[in-house]
């Protein structure tokens, strides 16, 4: 297997919102992502975005309109009476602090952190459950005991 263009990761994301500068500029002060990349079509809809964590990146499109009459394929959560078909994991270096900060930019906080420990022969992480302003839920987790290490 090649390995992939520099500066991506082997696997990423696309989210698609009904107003995705609204939901770049969100995304970026709740949860902490940086914009790598955003090219805004004249009538300021989103054409491509790169939004990056280190270690990980998403792209944040519009769904459709004038620019995007292709994908009518896509909606939110919001147009799909709150559905989600799929639903982003992200590790945090600390899943307490990330969650009061995503609280404070207007997330909804679907499950307040905890820690779950999955075994001696597994793992422990603290993890929480947040919704964004269109409905996608995003769970972010923070490693804190590694496989065999004692509990």
């Amino acid at each position: 297997m090649k390995n992939p263009p520099e500066g991506w990761p082997r696997i990423s994301s696309a989210v698609f919102y009904d107003d995705a500068a609204r939901a770049i500029d969100w995304i970026c002060e709740a949860f902490g992502f940086e914009v790598r990349m955003k090219i805004e079509g004249e009538d300021g809809q989103i054409e491509h975005s790169e939004l990056e964590l280190p270690g990980g990146l998403i792209m944040v499109g519009q769904v459709r309109g004038a620019a995007r009459p292709e994908r009518s394929w896509c909606a939110t959560p919001q147009a799909l009476g709150g559905k989600n078909t799929q639903a982003l994991c992200v590790c945090v270096d600390d899943a307490d602090a990330h969650c009061e900060r995503a609280r404070a930019a207007g997330a909804t906080i679907a499950s307040e952190p905890k820690t779950t420990d999955y075994g001696e022969d597994y793992w422990a992480d603290r993890t929480y459950e947040a919704v964004d302003l269109e409905g996608h839920h995003w769970w972010f987790m923070q490693r804190v005991r590694n496989p065999g290490e004692p509990r």
